[in-house]
């Protein structure tokens, strides 16, 4: 049935960036569409033995008073993906937020809550929030990005969500070796933009195969009143919204509050984004510990935190660390998992430390609920949740939930 085009009436938003609609009895998911449409469906996956069909909406023939142009076509029915709520109002786009968090709450953790999705400070039209990208050639050395659930590269002609100083507009004329991964970072705070392939530096005459080359930029922001400043790799994870460290690690630290001499555990926590305004509202009576499995991440965290002898840093997994080497008694626990969530092996060991409040940040919500839930078998109650735009033109979002025994 892939392929054919089937007039469907869209109906509730679905987790993932898609809408609900229903064709010959089956339920098919169809992204670029709106609910309340009627919209022709190309049918993207439709095996006979499915049980639920995929398609792309390729022409509103009733369009939602939301609808509005896509300012990234390439990104539109067909294309790539990180793109795929641009035919959206933003006002709508957060309200779909939203719809989908409180939806996996009730549905995953039997939580009946209202839900507001916070617009970033200064979003204003959505576009040009993210200082990291990445990039794929193609055989003709084009850069590009890989179609929806496809290996297959599309060259691009424009990245309208990608920073200005990135100088997108270069990147995608340039033409690059085939095949090789183009990562760009365009810091905030003052550094020059990097880019690198295949992990090498690259400058406007190519390959910078010095040992001095920089492979890392500073990052800065500012939370809970104190400046900050993180050395990340290039190809290291950092938060992609320019606003983002900001805005999560100020929730964070407003959950947390100033602790002078508490303990506290802080979980998957990268490059330290979390840790050191953590370790500032511990204090130098505190204690902060520190998990974080990827070496490179790692190895930024220790550059970050080298003048906090108060933070003990743990390589390798959460669940390892936590049965291994992490004291046995926290007074607060920070959570930022992978996208799967913490779940519960974890969460179980992290209850066990006799936590009075554990802060979860998640970026997708259907995780998050399934931890909520998970918590609340041990006792833990949702007492507050932020959940943030921090990913316009996408159906992503970030949640900031605090849980208290």
């Amino acid at each position: 049935m892939s392929g054919s085009s089937p007039t469907l009436r869209v109906g509730p938003v679905a987790h993932g960036g898609h809408c609900v609609a229903r064709h010959e009895g089956r339920v098919v998911f169809v992204r670029h569409a709106l609910p309340g449409e009627l919209v022709r469906v190309a049918l993207t996956d439709a095996r006979p033995d499915a049980r639920y069909w995929r398609g792309d909406a390729v022409e509103v023939l009733e369009p939602s008073p939301d609808r509005v142009p896509s300012p990234w076509p390439e990104a539109g029915p067909g294309g790539v993906g990180g793109g795929e709520l641009g035919h959206v109002t933003l006002p709508a786009q957060r309200t779909w937020k939203a719809a989908v968090v409180a939806e996996q709450l009730r549905r995953l953790a039997g939580l009946d809550l209202p839900v507001t999705v916070e617009a970033a400070p200064g979003e204003t039209d959505g576009l040009g929030w993210r200082t990291r990208i990445e990039l794929v050639a193609d055989a003709e050395g084009r850069a590009g990005m890989h179609r929806h659930r496809s290996h297959d590269v599309q060259a691009l002609a424009a990245m309208p969500l990608a920073a200005a100083e990135m100088d997108v507009e270069a990147l995608l004329a340039r033409r690059w070796p085939p095949g090789s991964r183009i990562a760009a970072v365009a810091p905030v705070g003052g550094d020059r933009p990097l880019v690198l392939v295949d992990g090498t530096p690259w400058g406007a005459s190519g390959p910078d195969r010095r040992p001095t080359a920089r492979t890392s930029v500073r990052e800065r922001a500012t939370v809970a009143g104190r400046e900050h400043v993180w050395r990340v790799a290039g190809t290291g994870f950092w938060q992609v919204h320019r606003a983002a460290p900001t805005v999560l690690a100020g929730a964070v630290a407003d959950a947390v509050g100033e602790r002078p001499g508490a303990r506290v555990l802080d979980l998957y926590a990268g490059a330290g984004l979390f840790t050191a305004p953590l370790a500032d509202l511990a204090g130098a009576t505190g204690r902060v510990d520190a998990v974080e499995g990827d070496p490179t991440a790692l190895r930024d965290a220790r550059r970050n935190l080298h003048d906090r002898p108060w933070v003990t840093l743990h390589g390798g997994s959460v669940a390892d660390a936590l049965a291994a080497s992490v004291p046995e008694r926290a007074d607060v626990v920070v959570l930022d998992p992978p996208r799967v969530g913490a779940g519960r092996d974890v969460v179980a060991t992290v209850a066990s430390r006799g936590a009075e409040r554990v802060v979860h940040v998640a970026c997708d919500p259907a995780a998050l609920a399934r931890d909520v839930a998970l918590f609340a078998e041990h006792g833990y109650r949702l007492t507050s949740l932020r959940a943030l735009d921090l990913f316009p033109m996408t159906h992503h979002v970030e949640a900031v939930a605090v849980l208290d025994r």
